[in-house]
């Protein structure tokens, strides 16, 4: 107890924990679209409730792996070389992450536009989604991302209250956010379009870091915004052009 009077008597710890739940924040904004297109694809009276699970055993197992930093940190040690490339164990679960959430962006965007032109031979039928196999892939996907932010919050910081509080105040806001996203993106569908190639790039981007190649996220978001700014002109358009014709 003593050593967390002592930490919040620290200017800097607080630096640090406003730096790492923006960092976490930030991160999150990935798995927070990726969470709203797919409990979109559940029963509108089973979305809430998945999300509400996926999100809160996201955590616990963020929280769980926080426990075991030290192994997390182990991760980056290279394993084995090809072509005088060494690989890690971090690696490894960037490029797996990285091509599982390409595969999805990309049979969900073969999805959407075969059901607006009508080739779907799925279109009608029962979808193979429940709430535990979403919460699954919400769980898989969120691993990834946790050993990535873990990573980059050891070398932020070395007190682990602090890693603790940002990754529980990130959730929280998370949690706070998924249901009027999903309901933003269920209600305008050329967002859905917009969120997926999100996904792509993204996923992209982490198939880039497993292999070394280092992408600065910062032009990441930038583009993401600048082209979120765009889908929102066009939805003030299109708004506008339909009160005109009412």
């Amino acid at each position: 107890m003593d050593e967390l009077i002592a930490l919040a008597e620290e200017p800097a710890a607080w630096a640090a924990l406003a730096t790492l739940v923006v960092m976490e924040v930030v991160l999150g904004i990935d798995n927070l679209i990726f969470i709203s297109i797919l409990s979109n694809k559940l029963p509108e009276a089973q979305r809430a409730r998945t999300q509400r699970i996926g999100i809160g055993l996201a955590l616990v197992m963020r929280l769980g792996l926080l426990g075991t930093v030290a192994l997390i940190v182990r991760l980056t040690n290279p394993l084995f070389s090809v072509f005088d490339h060494a690989f890690s164990w971090r690696d490894l679960i960037l490029i797996s992450g990285g091509l599982f959430l390409v595969w999805k962006a990309t049979t969900e965007i073969h999805h959407h536009v075969a059901h607006e032109t009508g080739d779907d031979p799925l279109d009608g039928a029962p979808t193979t989604l429940t709430p535990w196999s979403a919460i699954g892939q919400i769980l898989m996907l969120d691993l990834v991302f946790s050993i990535d932010s873990i990573v980059t919050a050891v070398g932020m910081t070395e007190h682990i209250p602090i890693m603790f509080i940002a990754v529980i105040a990130a959730v929280a806001m998370m949690l706070f956010a998924a249901g009027p996203l999903s309901r933003f993106i269920d209600r305008n569908p050329t967002v859905v379009m917009l969120a997926l190639g999100f996904l792509l790039v993204i996923g992209m981007t982490l198939v880039a870091e497993g292999f070394g190649s280092h992408v600065p996220k910062g032009y990441i978001y930038a583009a993401m915004a600048f082209s979120a700014f765009v889908e929102g002109l066009n939805m003030l358009a299109r708004r506008a052009k339909k009160k005109r014709l009412s």
